[in-house]
């Protein structure tokens, strides 16, 4: 049976400040644009390349997208933008997942909160291991995991957390 690795990460900190025109147009800030970058090299290190990058078409996911890609060498052309992760709830990102190409064995979405959170802890179930700040997926976090069956089969308890980390602790690892 093959396994199949999903990878999960929240966008980079984005600016507030930067006079976006609205949500959907905010940028990242200097910290964000850091730590995205050291999600792409940690993912390297790891020989976690996707065979497939979904985003949010929001201005910070594709940024942060574009930086993961740069790390990984990747083109940021190759990043998939669906507009059904703009904000999406757990329901709409699990649904994204199940229809993924039968091809693919390492997948990458890059979203947004509460979405990403409540779906991590719907797949993991009873087993989601909750940080002491109660914060699953804060900016600029990736969590890897690993599924046993097909990607139109994902449900709780059905998946196994490799790794929770989060950019800003990549020094200290």
């Amino acid at each position: 049976m093959t396994t199949r690795t999903l990878l999960l990460m929240r966008h980079g900190k984005s600016d507030w400040q930067a006079g976006a025109a609205d949500d959907f147009s905010r940028p990242l800030t200097k910290r964000g644009k850091r730590n995205s970058t050291r999600i792409g090299q940690w993912l390297a290190g790891h020989d976690l390349k996707p065979d497939i990058l979904i985003a949010s078409p929001a201005a910070r996911t594709l940024q942060t997208g574009a930086r993961v890609c740069k790390a990984l060498g990747m083109e940021p052309g190759q990043i998939v933008q669906d507009e059904r992760l703009y904000l999406a709830d757990a329901t709409t990102l699990l649904e994204v997942i199940r229809r993924l190409p039968s091809g693919v064995h390492t997948a990458m979405l890059i979203g947004h909160n509460p979405g990403l959170e409540e779906l991590l802890a719907g797949l993991l179930g009873e087993a989601t291991p909750l940080p002491a700040d109660g914060k699953l997926m804060p900016t600029a976090a990736l969590a890897q995991l690993r599924f046993s069956a097909g990607w139109p089969h994902q449900d709780a308890g059905q998946v196994q957390l490799v790794k929770l980390l989060r950019a800003r602790y990549l020094d200290e690892q």
